[in-house]
């Protein structure tokens, strides 16, 4: 028995945290995490509120900066945050909202009657997580100011002008005592605000960065809304038809809106938000939707003789090869589920959004009949291939029910059957894949070496995807199946390591790689189990001495450390297949020492995120090559 530990544990030893205190002893619980993506959840909380007025019918626009110190500034032409004497709490409203968790003027249901600001952790965690946050307010020709540091008042609120605008300007600085990094990226707030224009029809949003010498700016404005957030998706492929189905209109006090349109593609892009906040998980608006277009293009393909009496029913999965969709609805009461908050779960979306759909979508095709045509052939030809598939997912599906007597005879299994401790690495090419064999922990490190390029299933269905080689043994050696098959208790590895020569072919595998698991197993980089191993790049030899660099960075501090001279030799990896199998224990799978890339998936920011798969791996060269020409800057050790 261990140790008693000689400390009192009573009612004085529990610690309440009351207030913003709490928030910044455990920030975590609040915006998710202290690193880059926390940060941007700051201004995403300020420009949220801003939106909600929008939402409201009273901003038209609102102004972003990120300013020379790296604070952010947020302006809106909105009402101006309320400055009377809240009566509960005995000080200005703005006050309350700034200083205390869980207030203000979208629970009773007055204020707003749609806010996509209560899903989130609001103005007081910004303040509570920012060194210092001034509130400026315009309000009846008058001006308001109050600031605050780490949470804490610092004067009354006070009247310092007069004006003849109204709204509200904040302007906070990230504290660098609580995150990992306070640098704001231009990008990615640029992505988020987009999103958030195309969601609200007709605002004006304008992104300036104050940063550089001469300041960049970037301005979003959409008055077609999520028509041309389609047209945005869509804008690398091309089109089935030039019509974009949009359906509007209000169901149980849900506002539902939705547009879509198929392309040549083989995926579905299909987004789904509440309230202008993304639900990457789905959820009952999302079912509703699902469920009204199955229903509505199978009535109407055999009401007019484009099914077959004895052909069956086109599946859902059919219908949505190649569509871009957007499903945004705004509901007064939004209820979440889960810890994530990222899954709808009122009853009435569904029916509200089942029933707008199918009524509209009906008219639609009935005066359409063209763009009827063209979508039902495109899901009998997906139809079709996914019968031929079913063979092959049958063959693969037996094979993961059998638990390991069918695996990949070039699979070099682990020995150990719990899944937490084992790992298995892609390994590029025969000669890596001995290597590694040769190399690995055989208790919990497979290898399962891939020949050559695999398929780029951007470019194929499923028939096609399903009948390769080294998909197949990939699918067969994880065990969980893929798409509507798939089940994540089933997986048996908690780590997947793509393991790739550090030159442009290892680049170009490595995207194919990810690709594949994007759109077949999209849960597995979204639960973090997939990784990217990290080969050094440089190999420093000297009186019998070796050091090993994973960038030039390190090698000119192993040089600096150790002296710059001629006895020095210093070798460029090119390959994996170049090292031993002790080098490469060493260097890139000793898990002592080694550098694994963990794989994630930002859920806010995914249409994008499928965009950049669909530039880079589609079938049009013109969008690869501006993607290129735009991000060459940013590419180290490219070899030429």
């Amino acid at each position: 028995m261990a140790d008693m530990v000689d400390n009192e544990y009573g009612a004085e030893q529990i610690q309440i945290l009351e207030g913003l205190e709490a928030v910044r002893k455990r920030p975590g619980m609040y915006i998710g995490s202290t690193s880059e993506k926390g940060l941007h959840h700051l201004v995403y909380e300020i420009v949220d509120n801003s939106v909600d007025e929008a939402l409201a019918g009273f901003c038209t626009e609102i102004q972003v900066f990120i300013n020379r110190d790296n604070s952010v500034t947020v302006i809106d032409d909105g009402r101006g945050i309320p400055i009377g004497i809240q009566e509960k709490a005995g000080i200005p409203a703005v006050e309350v909202v700034f200083t205390i968790l869980h207030a203000g003027g979208k629970f009773g249901g007055g204020g707003y009657k749609v806010s996509g600001g209560l899903h989130g952790v609001g103005a007081s965690v910004v303040n509570a997580l920012s060194t210092w946050l001034e509130v400026e307010i315009a309000h009846e020709g008058k001006l308001y100011k109050q600031r605050y540091e780490r949470g804490n008042v610092m004067y009354p609120l006070k009247e310092y002008g007069i004006t003849d605008k109204r709204g509200t300007k904040v302007t906070f600085m990230p504290d660098d005592t609580i995150f990992e990094t306070t640098v704001f990226n231009f990008d990615t707030l640029k992505t988020r605000l987009r999103e958030t224009a195309f969601l609200t029809k007709g605002l004006k949003i304008v992104l300036t960065d104050l940063r550089e010498e001469s300041p960049k700016s970037k301005e979003f404005h959409y008055e077609g809304g999520i028509k041309e957030f389609v047209q945005h998706i869509n804008r690398h492929k091309t089109p089935s038809y030039n019509e974009i189905i949009y359906c509007e209109g209000e169901k149980n006090n849900v506002l539902v809106e939705v547009a879509m349109q198929h392309n040549d593609s083989f995926n579905e892009s299909t987004y789904s938000f509440v309230n202008n906040i993304t639900t990457p998980e789905g959820g009952t608006h999302l079912t509703g939707f699902r469920s009204a277009i199955t229903k509505i293009f199978n009535d109407y393909a055999r009401e007019n003789k484009l099914l077959k009496d004895n052909e069956e029913n086109l599946s859902g999965d059919d219908l949505r090869e190649g569509l871009s969709a957007i499903i945004s609805i705004k509901i007064g009461d939004p209820q979440f589920e889960g810890q994530t908050k990222q899954k709808l779960g009122n009853s009435e979306a569904r029916f509200a959004v089942e029933g707008i759909v199918s009524e509209q979508l009906t008219y639609f095709l009935e005066q359409n009949p063209k763009v009827a045509k063209i979508i039902i052939n495109k899901a009998v030809l997906a139809q079709r291939a996914r019968m031929a598939a079913r063979k092959a997912r049958d063959v693969v599906r037996k094979n993961n029910l059998t638990e390991g007597m069918a695996l990949p005879g070039k699979l070099a299994d682990c020995s150990d059957k719990n899944p937490e401790n084992c790992e298995i690495y892609i390994v590029e090419g025969d000669s890596a894949g001995g290597s590694a064999k040769t190399a690995r922990s055989r208790a919990t490190q497979a290898i399962l070496p891939l020949r050559g390029k695999i398929l780029n299933v951007e470019k194929a269905r499923l028939d096609h995807i399903l009948g390769n080689a080294e998909i197949k043994a990939m699918i067969t050696a994880f065990g969980t199946g893929i798409h509507e098959n798939f089940d994540i208790s089933k997986l048996r590895y908690h780590k997947i390591i793509i393991m790739t020569d550090a030159d442009v072919d290892g680049a170009h595998i490595a995207t194919l790689l990810l690709t594949f698991l994007y759109r077949f197993m999209p849960e597995l980089i979204r639960a973090g189990h997939v990784y990217l191993a990290q080969p050094p790049l440089f190999k420093l030899e000297r009186n019998k001495k070796v050091w090993y660099a994973y960038d030039d960075k390190q090698l000119n501090q192993i040089l600096e450390e150790v002296g710059r001279d001629q006895n020095n030799k210093i070798q460029r990896y090119k390959g994996l297949g170049e090292m031993d199998a002790d080098q490469l224990w060493d260097t890139t799978m000793d898990p002592e020492k080694r550098v694994l890339l963990q794989v994630a998936i930002d859920g806010e920011t995914e249409s994008e995120l499928d965009l950049t798969f669909n530039t880079l791996m589609g079938d049009k060269v013109e969008p690869r090559r501006e993607f290129i020409e735009e991000n060459a800057r940013y590419v180290k050790n490219l070899d030429v």
